[in-house]
C-alpha cells in the first residue's frame, strides 16, 4: 500500500495509506499505517475526512509536530533472538 503525506501551511494534512485512526483529540491524532504509526500534535486538530476504503485521512488545525514510529508487528531477526 502506498503511503504519502502532504502538509499545507502547517494547517492541512492529508495522509494516504492509513489503516485506522487510533485516537483523535484536539491536541493529538494517532494514525496507523501499514508499517508505521504517525502521531500529529498541535492545537485545534480535527479529523475532517476519514475514508478508510481508500486509506486516506484529512486533518485540519494548527500542526506543530509529526512523529513517525515503526509498528511493533515485525519479529526480531534470528540473530537478534539467538544473541540476546
Amino acid at each position: 500500500m502506498k503511503e504519502c503525506l502532504s502538509l499545507e501551511n502547517y494547517e492541512k494534512l492529508e495522509l494516504q495509506g492509513a489503516k485506522k485512526v487510533i485516537s483523535a483529540t484536539a491536541s493529538q491524532v494517532a494514525i496507523e499505517t501499514e508499517n508505521k504509526t504517525v502521531v500529529v500534535t498541535g492545537s485545534n486538530l480535527e479529523v475532517t475526512k476519514l475514508d478508510l476504503d481508500n486509506h486516506v485521512v484529512w486533518i485540519n488545525g494548527s500542526i506543530n509536530n509529526l512523529k513517525f514510529s515503526l509498528s511493533g508487528t515485525k519479529k526480531p531477526t534470528l540473530l537478534k533472538r539467538i544473541f540476546k
